[in-house]
């Protein structure tokens, strides 16, 4: 991590952000059926929440980890009755199948470069961009994530750069180029950010 540091602290705005922020700690998932049913209950809620919605569904699913099976063993009903929305019982019940029958493989994912880890997930419905990068980042661990479609660091690179307008995913991508190969380390940090507003 040290390396990365060194490399991302030659950017001056991204420099004081980390020296105000401290120690890198990102919290990392393992790359399991469970994170990602975990990333699309987490999707558009509070952390509080997402956090209430999840603990209900593995309560309903009893011990061990949340698995395809046990997902499709619920019925449509309960689910909505934890606290999923329609679309997101859809989204978690379509990962469950897709897994089931083999067209989602979590043990291929970690040889698949970044690329082939988005277009094998987003192949489910309720999947999008957004949801594998960060599986990308928080399960896979990828180093070099940069999730331009995601609010708060575009909120956080608006706030310190000082432009007058969230920028675009190209502005993004040219403001994170000499962050390279430690996107996801600087996101970290621009997420951090805007914690202790």
């Amino acid at each position: 991590m040290r390396a990365a540091l060194l490399h991302l602290k030659k950017d001056p705005v991204l420099s004081v952000i980390i020296r105000r922020h401290g120690k890198f700690a990102m919290d990392y998932k393992e790359p399991v059926f469970e994170t990602l049913v975990r990333s699309i209950v987490y999707q558009q809620l509070s952390g509080r929440v997402a956090s209430v919605i999840f603990g209900r569904l593995k309560a309903a699913l009893g011990d061990g980890p949340i698995t395809p099976e046990g997902i499709l063993k619920l019925r449509t009903d309960r689910m909505r009755r934890l606290g999923l929305s329609g679309q997101k019982t859809l989204y978690i019940r379509e990962l469950a199948k897709h897994t089931k029958k083999g067209s989602v493989v979590f043990e291929r994912l970690s040889e698949m470069d970044d690329a082939a880890v988005v277009e094998h997930l987003t192949q489910v419905k309720g999947i999008g961009v957004w949801t594998a990068h960060m599986f990308l980042m928080f399960a896979l661990r990828r180093p070099d994530v940069l999730p331009t479609g995601d609010l708060g660091i575009r909120m956080a690179m608006q706030k310190a750069w000082n432009l007058d307008h969230l920028p675009t995913p190209q502005e993004m991508e040219e403001l994170a180029a000499k962050w390279r190969p430690w996107a996801s380390v600087a996101s970290w940090y621009l997420w951090r950010s805007l914690d202790n507003e």
